[in-house]
């Protein structure tokens, strides 16, 4: 049931390219591209010691991996259940007045949860679409008939746009190369924090490349992050070339069998050619193996227009929303994804280094829908 509903949706939200590409050592075309910001005597700056304070998280084993991915397709089979329970060839038949005033009411609880206006006209379009006609079983109302099509509906599209980070990290070759991209005042800088304490817990090194050179500020705010989390910097003077910073921090990594690399880049408005040209360049010499927009899920529409931008850019892999815990309901997620189609890693929901919520449709069907 409702399969037309889905495969529209499935088509809205698909991830596209959003698996990253696999990342093959270069070091002699990495070291061509920054021939110009070397020569001008860019130096590696202090390096600092890197000493992990906390212990690996526990993995799950794979006896209870298998038993949750058991407990998910019982999950699914009783959704699917009550879905054939409820509508099919006998019982009240669905007409288009009544379906238009609760699909009116849905519209409303979208927009209020900050879902874009294109996203929202889709989703109850396709319900309407696919109810019309069809018949309810009675001991049902109209809006409950309705919600549960759509919950359902969109909770089965939502996994598709679910991307395990930890996962994907784990299979990886060492150094992984994370670039973040997101224009200043989303808190970009913290977020990459909150990455590498999340790598450290894991057991991994991590050095940061503070390829921010726009700001001192940045610099130094990056600084401060890998001193309280005990990991490495590496940092030029500001106005240096930052894909030379990037370049310097990858190189040190491979020498010292680092895991990870996490590189901040500047924030300046999406508007700015000159900062997407700068993108470009870091993208080209460090050969990130992801590209993570960070957007403020405060900003709608704005936080939207930011991720086509960057995405039509330079190309984007998966998002990660901030400061959610201000945001009442959260459906930035669900616009921001429609419109570039790349999938939702992480939701940033406090300041603290371990306030990082991995992202699922559980979390977000909760978000749109619970009280």
């Amino acid at each position: 049931m409702f399969e037309s509903l889905k495969g529209k949706l499935k088509n809205l939200f698909k991830k596209g390219s959003a698996e990253p590409k696999e990342n093959k050592d270069d070091t002699e075309q990495r070291t061509a591209s920054v021939t110009d910001a070397t020569s001008a005597g860019t130096t590696i700056a202090e390096i600092k010691d890197d000493v992990p304070k906390d212990a690996p998280e526990p993995q799950l084993s794979r006896k209870e991996r298998a038993k949750l991915i058991k407990q998910e397709k019982a999950a699914a089979k009783e959704r699917k259940r009550d879905e054939t329970e409820l509508v099919g060839d006998s019982g009240k038949k669905i007409k288009e007045g009544g379906l238009d005033d609760v699909l009116w009411e849905l519209e409303i609880a979208l927009m209020e949860a900050d879902v874009a206006l294109p996203v929202v006209n889709e989703i109850t379009s396709g319900v309407k679409e696919d109810l019309m006609g069809k018949r309810y079983a009675r001991g049902h109302s109209l809006d409950e008939v309705v919600e549960i099509s759509l919950k359902n509906s969109i909770s089965e599209i939502l996994k598709f746009n679910e991307f395990d980070f930890d996962a994907w990290a784990e299979a990886r070759e060492r150094p992984i190369v994370v670039m973040f991209v997101g224009i200043n005042g989303t808190g970009k800088t913290t977020a990459i924090a909150k990455i590498a304490n999340r790598m450290i817990k894991k057991g991994r090194t991590v050095v940061l490349a503070a390829s921010d050179t726009f700001r001192a500020g940045a610099i130094e705010q990056l600084t401060i992050h890998s001193e309280r989390l005990g990991c490495k910097i590496v940092k030029h003077s500001a106005d240096a070339d930052p894909a030379a910073v990037a370049f310097d921090a990858i190189e040190h990594a491979k020498a010292k069998r680092k895991d990870v690399v996490l590189v901040d880049t500047a924030g300046r408005m999406q508007t700015n050619s000159n900062l997407m040209d700068e993108m470009k360049k870091i993208k080209k010499v460090a050969k990130p193996d992801l590209v993570m927009f960070v957007g403020d899920s405060l900003a709608g529409n704005d936080a939207v227009e930011q991720a086509r931008a960057f995405d039509a850019a330079i190309g984007v892999d998966a998002i990660m929303l901030t400061k959610i815990d201000a945001d009442s309901k959260g459906g930035a997620a669900l616009s921001i994804a429609h419109t570039i189609g790349k999938p939702i890693a992480f939701v940033s929901n406090g300041q603290e280094y371990d306030q990082l919520v991995k992202f699922s449709a559980e979390w977000m069907m909760a978000r749109l829908f619970d009280d």
